[in-house]
């Protein structure tokens, strides 16, 4: 049987088996490259696919493909450019071992407050290439807590939806489980810390003490976000060291989100920044284009305006606004208000522009340091911007690339997650790497150190 008829077959009965979330953002995707030697070769489109469907579908898949084809197969999961090499370089395909994973009972749910923002979901939550590794992370934790990734550490610009997907975490865990979830802020838990402080009637702390732990330890799943705020607050900290202690050790799993990388959190223990790098960290990067086309009309859809918003309008505001979801969303917001003021206008691109003047000039007139750093190293180096920002490997572009990531961590305050975003979404430990290695160069090379000296000259005071 032709290798494309026998996976739409396959996909078309696991799809039966699946909720639409699962199967969308773990089967959609996927190829089978071919059967070998008791061998299915699947083609999956992101490393986190390999474990997640080794661990927790890979019976379904067996199960399936011995149905259609009455032999059992030893699964493999690839990545295309997995197979690429493998065809450049002829050397065999590695295997992929499969694990059985137990699945963790739940505890018994007890009265308490999760906190959680029912509206968020992940039914509703947009994915892009932006976010859909963070959204593929955030669901396969949802899905096996405790079990996955422990800690799952979400971060990334304000707007960009990491709050969204910490509430749809928590909300598909409390609607298929009976875990107990917590979602609190990293103020939340500053303000409980310093209650245990107060003194009840009998002059002691102990019901205070007991409150705290209770909230805190005994939860099957702790949410925490905005945890770069706890910085400076060294009490807090020793106090949520000891509470991620007590629920990792017990496998329960731990969720946090900040604005910059773990690397970043320089006003936080070692020790901490240590344990939430133990599970897996993923940025959100600032939605592209068509992300937030997507993400406007999706708001026009829920909201149900009598007055239609045409597309030309709908990409001037793409184009315009920003990439923070909350400026985009509410955007709308402000043209259906400033159409219904001028007394029920219609909605046309002459009208946006003039509703949307002080978002638009707000946000254009904010000096991108990053960009003007990235023109000048390009034109020193006699390349284009979009080279430096590409995944080009060639020594003529990856080294001014590394030298224009390392004048951007120096001469800015920007974050290596910020910087890794804008040269074409960088992980952040790339970024690190090139400031380190250009650091170490400059200190052995003359003729470096004075090409460095020569861009801060023409980039000027940052």
């Amino acid at each position: 049987m032709n290798v494309e008829i026998l996976w739409s077959k396959f996909l078309a009965e696991v799809k039966n088996d699946l909720t639409s979330l699962s199967f969308d953002t773990w089967f959609k995707d996927t190829e089978l490259y071919k059967l070998d030697n008791g061998k299915a070769y699947i083609i999956v489109p992101m490393p986190i696919h390999k474990k997640h469907l080794a661990d927790n579908y890979s019976d379904l898949i067996l199960n399936h493909l011995n149905h259609i084809t009455g032999t059992n197969f030893e699964l493999v999961f690839l990545l295309k450019e997995e197979i690429e090499e493998e065809v450049e370089d002829d050397t065999p395909l590695e295997n992929e071992l499969i694990q059985n994973t137990t699945e963790t009972i739940g505890v018994p749910h007890n009265q308490i407050q999760s906190n959680l923002k029912s509206k968020y979901t992940f039914d509703n939550f947009i994915v892009g290439n932006s976010n859909k590794f963070a959204h593929a992370a955030a669901l396969s934790v949802a899905e096996n807590p405790g079990n996955m990734y422990n800690p799952l550490f979400i971060y990334g610009n304000s707007g960009l939806g990491k709050t969204h997907l910490m509430h749809a975490i928590g909300n598909y865990i409390t609607e298929n489980s009976n875990r107990r979830v917590l979602y609190v802020t990293s103020d939340q838990f500053i303000q409980d810390f310093i209650g245990i402080n107060k003194k009840d009637d009998r002059g002691t702390n102990f019901n205070y003490v007991d409150f705290f732990k209770n909230k805190y330890r005994n939860i099957d799943v702790l949410i925490i976000d905005d945890i770069q705020f706890l910085g400076g607050a060294t009490q807090t900290q020793q106090e949520f060291f000891h509470t991620f202690n007590t629920l990792y050790n017990d496998s329960k799993q731990i969720i946090i989100s900040s604005d910059r990388s773990p690397d970043d959190l320089k006003l936080l223990e070692d020790r901490l920044r240590t344990r939430f790098c133990w599970g897996l960290t993923v940025n959100i990067f600032p939605p592209d284009f068509a992300l937030r086309t997507e993400i406007l009309k999706k708001k026009i859809i829920a909201g149900n305006f009598e007055k239609e918003i045409p597309d030309d309008v709908v990409e001037y505001i793409a184009s315009n606004i920003g990439t923070d979801v909350r400026q985009l969303e509410g955007s709308i917001t402000r043209l259906i208000a400033y159409s219904t003021i001028m007394g029920g206008a219609e909605i046309t691109l002459d009208l946006a522009i003039e509703a949307l003047k002080d978002f638009i000039s707000k946000g254009m007139g904010e000096k991108n340091d990053i960009h003007r750093i990235q023109k000048i190293v390009s034109e020193y180096f006699q390349i284009s911007v979009e080279d430096i920002r590409s995944k080009k490997r060639s020594s003529n572009i990856s080294f001014p690339r590394q030298i224009a990531m390392y004048l951007c961590r120096t001469m800015t305050n920007e974050s290596f997650p910020k910087i890794g975003t804008e040269f074409g979404g960088k992980d952040h430990t790339t970024v690190m790497h090139s400031v380190e290695k250009i650091e170490k160069e400059i200190k052995v090379n003359k003729d470096l150190a004075n090409i460095i000296e020569k861009l801060k000259k023409d980039i000027g005071v940052v």
